[in-house]
């Protein structure tokens, strides 16, 4: 039965192959240290679900100014890496491939989660703070949203420094054993703002037209592919985002210019989010048309997809690959049950963000995938 789902079937990376097209969408979790090292739990659960064709991780600070959510790892200092080595070497133990997110929240911070600084942002725009996702773990140890503070205007340094962090980052990342990465410009952080003429009001070479907006991702996969192969960056959009308020009023404009750029570049992959399919208004197929008018490459989709729409998207050839978010927490043998057409188990909310291995590393594997709950 296994060969009647698409998804299942092999796919070309450049240097990667895939053994299926299923791939483990970044989730924030909230369960790093306030130091940002991974832990032995994050370890065992990301190997838990090595049987994705792809693992991408959580998003990734790349620098000490980006803190949009509390408790989220970092790949800055030596112990990070360390802490993350250890993810990947449990990862290709149990058979599977890895790539980081790399991320800057940008204006989606608080100075309660960067020791008293202002968060960066391209323009310091704060009319919409109450519309910014923050979030932190209070006290009492439940994790809960917190209100944005003023983010200030990044000086042409500030704007260069934080490029080279995605740099470094990126090379820390394959130091510390990954497969690859991806560039997260997307969900209003840092990149995505630097694109919408609304977040970003520069006059200088980050700013004004759209060719000087998308700079900063441009500079971002130009020091990054002087560390590491471009045919091993993924870059993940969300041209209709409403998350985090980017406010981009002639986004089919923007998206059709980056997706071009990221085809000259010849990235790894383009992973188009619908984050808005979250909030009952999906924009899947009209993000699908514009990438693929724009970018020829690997186009990976993510945003709330069922297992037959995916199916679907394969079949059809409007996707290559498929993100899985949820269903991935919850089902960490998603692919063998996919495999089997086992059902799916739901997620219990109460464990998305923060607090131990409850709604993390518990969940069971169906019995029919030959796995335990506690395998690895």
């Amino acid at each position: 039965m296994s060969s009647l789902s698409p998804l299942l079937n092999g796919y070309d990376l450049p240097g990667l192959r895939l053994p299926n097209r299923v791939v483990m969408a970044p989730m924030t979790r909230s369960r790093a240290p306030l130091r940002g090292r991974p832990t032995e739990m994050m370890a065992q659960y990301y190997a838990q679900r090595a049987s994705a064709g792809l693992i991408i991780t959580e998003a990734t600070n790349v620098s000490p100014a980006s803190a949009a959510f509390e408790l989220t790892p970092g790949i800055i200092t030596a112990e990070q890496i360390e802490g993350w080595r250890h993810v990947t070497s449990q990862v290709h133990a149990a058979g599977g491939r890895m790539f980081m997110q790399l991320w800057h929240g940008g204006r989606v911070g608080s100075f309660a989660l960067l020791d008293g600084e202002a968060p960066l942002s391209p323009s310091g725009v704060n009319d919409d703070l109450e519309q910014l996702q923050v979030w932190a773990q209070l006290q009492n140890g439940q994790y809960t949203r917190i209100h944005a503070t003023p983010s200030r205007a990044m000086s042409l340094d500030e704007v260069k420094l934080a490029i080279g962090a995605f740099r470094q980052g990126a090379a820390n990342a394959m130091a510390a054993g990954f497969d690859g990465v991806e560039v997260h410009a997307a969900n209003g952080y840092l990149p995505h703002q630097f694109l919408s003429p609304t977040t970003n009001t520069r006059d200088d070479r980050y700013g004004g037209s759209l060719a000087n907006r998308a700079n900063f991702l441009r500079d971002i996969l130009t020091e990054i592919g002087s560390v590491v192969s471009l045919d091993r960056v993924g870059v993940r959009v969300s041209p209709y985002a409403q998350y985090n308020n980017v406010r981009d009023a002639d986004a089919d404009n923007t998206y059709d210019y980056v997706g071009k750029m990221l085809d000259e570049f010849g990235v790894a992959y383009v992973h188009a989010a619908d984050t808005n399919a979250w909030s009952g208004a999906p924009d899947l197929p009209r993000i699908i048309e514009r990438m693929r008018k724009a970018f020829s490459g690997t186009l990976m989709v993510n945003g709330g997809i069922a297992i037959d729409q995916a199916d679907q998207l394969i079949r059809d050839g409007q996707a290559d690959l498929v993100a899985f978010a949820r269903a991935y927490i919850a089902n960490p043998d998603l692919v063998e049950r996919i495999a089997t057409r086992a059902a799916l188990a739901t997620p219990k909310p109460a464990g998305w963000y923060g607090g131990d291995d409850a709604g993390y590393i518990d969940y069971p594997f169906d019995g029919r995938s030959g796995q335990n709950a506690q395998a690895v």
